[in-house]
């Protein structure tokens, strides 16, 4: 067993991180807050809603110590220590840099902004405060994206030529934040993102070019189906998202020598395995595949492990501000070709 600072035998040694939560949206009371709960380096101390008997009766549910009735009475508690921002798309960057000026750590959802010039000046509210700002992009944590990473590099497909993923799900629900264009709705923003962010993973380099096909909601005007090519000279990612289609997720990652695909390289179950295979091609129907099984994990759990982790004892954030800034000039590039109906520099 690693005895390193990354390990889990040095974790007894560093003293837990106090996390305050800004808002009580659905999403983080039943996916990313439990996960991050079970984590002995990550202290859930206090939550924050503008309506106190939300955030009462959210961190009692939680079993989060403190409430507050607004973020910034949560940005004052000195026992603080990081917060993570899972609010609207549209009020990420705002109450990320208040959280870094008042003296916390931001681990902050995807997308981190809604535009690169945004994402920006998250990087130099990071150089002025000295606090560590990273975006949530939870699958860089999965064991399964780190081997498929990892086989990636040592050549074991060959060289990567193709990236091609599928994000979808079903969802016209005019309440929900995903089908409001005015915070950050619409599929690019939502899962779109995934895409470009796991394609970069993949390739380990930025993309030059990027062109996008959208389909807007007539009611809503979110993008509800986006396709994209992204050209990182002599490879592409190509993508396909959408908020009104049958629930699907997949990525295939396609080399000159061999095939790697992610059964569910989005939404990882924590309490199911996942699975990736390696496949040389020999066969059509896929039955040369060798599947490679992940014990269950709960990827929010290592997030937040791996970002107390750094806080404490220093070493590299896996999505850092740098790399988030990376991912909106991509998604930049694709809104601007929707207008343009050409390729658009990255």
């Amino acid at each position: 067993m690693s005895t390193s600072a990354e390990g889990p035998t040095s974790d007894k040694f560093i003293t837990p991180v106090r996390w305050g939560v800004l808002g009580a949206s659905n999403f983080a009371l039943t996916v990313s807050l439990p996960g991050m709960k079970r984590g002995p380096l990550t202290q859930l101390a206090a939550l924050a809603s503008r309506d106190i008997g939300k955030a009462r009766e959210a961190a009692r549910s939680l079993g989060i110590p403190k409430a507050y009735g607004s973020y910034d009475e949560l940005l004052e508690d000195p026992e603080i220590d990081a917060v993570y921002n899972p609010l609207p798309n549209h009020l990420h960057v705002t109450w990320t840099a208040r959280a870094a000026r008042a003296g916390k750590h931001v681990l902050c959802e995807k997308p981190i902004a809604l535009s690169a010039r945004d994402a920006e000046a998250l990087v130099d509210v990071q150089r002025e405060t000295g606090k560590l700002i990273a975006e949530a992009f939870m699958i860089r944590n999965h064991p399964q994206w780190q081997q498929a990473r990892d086989r990636v590099r040592d050549g074991q497909i060959g060289d990567l030529v193709s990236v091609q993923a599928a994000f979808s799900y079903f969802n016209r629900d005019a309440t929900n934040i995903r089908n409001k264009k005015e915070v950050g709705g619409g599929a690019l923003y939502d899962i779109g993102c995934y895409a470009v962010n796991t394609s970069r993973f993949l390739f380990g380099r930025e993309p030059v070019r990027a062109i996008a096909l959208v389909e807007r909601d007539p009611e809503f005007g979110t993008d509800r189906v986006t396709s994209g090519l992204v050209d990182y000279g002599g490879a592409h990612l190509t993508f396909t998202c959408s908020t009104q289609a049958v629930a699907y997720q997949r990525v295939n990652a396609l080399g000159t020598r061999g095939r790697l695909e992610i059964e569910i390289p989005f939404n990882a179950p924590a309490d199911q395995p996942c699975k990736i295979f390696l496949d040389d091609g020999s066969t059509l129907n896929c039955s040369s595949a060798r599947v490679t099984s992940f014990p269950a994990v709960d990827q929010y759990h290592l997030q937040s492990e791996a970002f107390s982790r750094a806080i404490r004892a220093g070493g590299p954030v896996e999505n850092s501000i740098e790399v988030a800034v990376g991912n909106m000039r991509v998604i930049d590039a694709l809104f601007r070709s929707v207008e343009s109906g050409r390729w658009e520099r990255v």
